[in-house]
């Protein structure tokens, strides 16, 4: 295991393993109770940084436009980087882009000082770090409602990636949390 900043996947999937619709959708998510927290105040006070896929991003600034909201889709107190071979010719206030190999942008990014990692994701994003052996932790919370189909919360590869169990908690509205650590 790697020691010192940790690039970790916190991030919730339906109860039959997608993040999202097919078109990227997160509504179903958003039916939660308002009250409970599953561990997100700790989770993002432990983290400095934020990667983001191009789809993610597109989708996010889509949502928030449908919504009326023009700024402040990312926190400008951490550093949000968003994965892109072709950069938008404008981007979003706080963002900045990468198109460097996954593996030789986590390195420069864990040699410097700071918080955890936060792996918004998506799919395509966690696969190529999960292959290029950047992923340290999962942190899934598993919602029990099954959406049929959508985006996977790995993209489909051959592999085999032994997970360890670090702890389950189950939440009184059925929401269970898994933290696994990824077994090198």
């Amino acid at each position: 295991m790697k020691t010192g900043r940790k690039i970790i996947v916190y991030i919730a999937t339906s109860a039959d393993g997608y993040i999202a619709r097919p078109d990227g959708d997160v509504e179903w998510l958003n039916r939660r109770p308002p009250t409970v927290d599953y561990g997100m105040q700790a989770f993002y006070a432990s983290i400095d940084t934020i990667l983001w896929g191009r789809k993610t991003y597109d989708w996010l600034l889509d949502y928030y436009k449908d919504k009326g909201r023009k700024s402040g889709m990312f926190d400008r107190k951490l550093a949000n980087y968003v994965f892109s071979r072709r950069p938008p010719k404008r981007k979003a206030p706080g963002v900045e882009f990468v198109s460097e190999p996954v593996k030789a942008f986590a390195q420069r990014l864990r040699a410097t000082s700071g918080k955890h990692i936060w792996m918004m994701g998506g799919g395509e994003l966690i696969a190529s770090f999960l292959d290029a052996g950047e992923i340290d932790k999962f942190d899934i919370h598993l919602i029990p409602t099954f959406i049929g189909e959508g985006i996977p919360l790995v993209a489909p590869r051959h592999r085999d990636v032994p997970l360890r169990l670090r702890s389950a908690r189950k939440y009184s509205d059925g929401v269970v949390r898994l933290r696994y650590d990824v077994d090198r």
